[in-house]
């Protein structure tokens, strides 16, 4: 019970008391009175407290809901092979995007992909989000990474990937890249994960410039940062910086944001009543709360109705994949009852653009039912969307006004 309640209670439950003590003075037939008061509200509150403050979130996933889906009208804004598409707004008045890519000139069996290496980073530079130009490589396993970082992870012969994939011998690609200009520091950083299990890190830029050259923060000189993949940064209103981890973590950094200041902790959350894989984790805030980004995969049930509670067992057929939110007014939590926002835009990140309008990331994920009716897979794309009655979802029209003068 939280301490407002508890004092609350406590309060009622001595001014109860009182009532007794002159009603005992008037007749023993009317003493059971204050108790019966007494119990009926702490039934109102707890009936109060589980419509407020539900147990779990919903698990239904809205799979067909065109009002909540990446509108048909979005399509690839660079040619490039990507996934986790990542794109900012600088503080020079120009756009930034990243995303895992796979080694340019590589010679594949199958498809294109990195599931098992990749070469390093790469940017790309805008001053709309329509024309974009390439600002090459700014991260190298060769040449900027630390010894832990290039060494690797064997994978056994004949391993695949999640897509079926034919993976070579090592693990050693960088995931998930996101670049963030740190405005209370004026300081680059970029943020990014290694496969094969092999941790999280943060580099800064040591030239002041969103291209770099980047090198390691002291927490991760010579190990991970984050025993885990998917870091983000959130940098809250008032100058303090979070790191942001898969699988519902958060730690505050350092004021030179040379390393975290606090171990990572869970956050508090309303979660599925069995949670499932979460990945793509992002934090932001609007009208003064925070934000939190998840994504999740929908699956099918035998009574044709969409969940996100997934069995979790190989071969297992996923449907969509779908960025869902909760809201919380701490940081830490509790966050309330996560919803679905985003079906089929997946491991992406808001940003604003110079007019403060509201867009999030996709990259057409391949896998999955909703992957076979995509035009074209892994290729970067930017949704335009909007806060309507406090709940994030696609700005269709914004969307059919974007793409209708792309490449014009």
């Amino acid at each position: 019970m939280p301490t407002n309640c508890v004092c609350k209670t406590a309060a009622i439950t001595r001014f109860l008391f009182d009532i007794y003590t002159i009603i005992d003075m008037l007749g023993k037939h009317l003493r059971l009175m204050p108790v019966i008061l007494l119990l009926g509200f702490n039934i109102g509150w707890a009936q109060n407290l589980s419509v407020d403050h539900p147990q779990f979130s919903d698990p239904k996933a809205p799979v067909g809901d065109s009002t909540l889906t990446v509108p048909t009208t979005v399509r690839p804004i660079l040619d490039v092979w990507m996934r986790d598409t990542y794109v900012m707004f600088g503080p020079d008045g120009n756009y930034y995007l990243t995303g895992t890519t796979a080694t340019p000139g590589r010679k594949f069996p199958g498809q294109v992909h990195c599931w098992d290496y990749n070469d390093g980073l790469y940017l790309w530079r805008s001053p709309d989000l329509k024309h974009w130009e390439p600002m090459g490589r700014i991260w190298s396993f060769d040449d900027d990474a630390a010894a832990w970082q290039k060494v690797g992870k064997p994978i056994p012969k004949g391993g695949a990937s999640v897509n079926g994939d034919p993976l070579d011998s090592m693990y050693r690609a960088v995931w998930a890249p996101e670049l963030h200009y740190i405005k209370s520091k004026k300081k680059w950083l970029l943020i990014a994960c290694l496969n094969g299990d092999q941790g999280s890190f943060v580099l800064e830029s040591v030239s002041g410039k969103p291209e770099g050259p980047y090198r390691n923060i002291k927490g991760n000189e010579h190990k991970a940062i984050f025993n885990n993949i998917d870091l983000s940064v959130f940098e809250d209103s008032d100058g303090q910086v979070y790191l942001i981890g898969h699988d519902h973590y958060i730690a505050r950094m350092k004021n030179d944001l040379s390393d975290i200041a606090e171990p990572f902790k869970r956050f508090q959350e309303t979660p599925y009543s069995k949670e499932p894989y979460i990945e793509g984790v992002w934090l932001t805030k609007h009208h003064g709360k925070y934000q939190l980004l998840q994504t999740v995969w929908s699956v099918l049930l035998p009574n044709q109705q969409y969940t996100y509670i997934r069995e979790e067992k190989p071969g297992e057929t996923v449907h969509s994949y779908d960025v869902v939110v909760a809201e919380s007014d701490n940081i830490y939590g509790p966050y309330g009852p996560r919803y679905p926002a985003i079906l089929e835009g997946g491991h992406n990140n808001l940003f604003q653009d110079k007019d403060g309008n509201w867009w999030s990331t996709t990259f057409f994920n391949p896998r999955g039912v909703m992957g076979t009716k995509f035009p074209v897979t892994c290729r970067p794309a930017v949704v335009p969307v909007k806060w309507e009655q406090g709940r994030l979802k696609p700005d269709i029209k914004a969307a059919e006004d974007f793409y209708s003068t792309f490449n014009k």
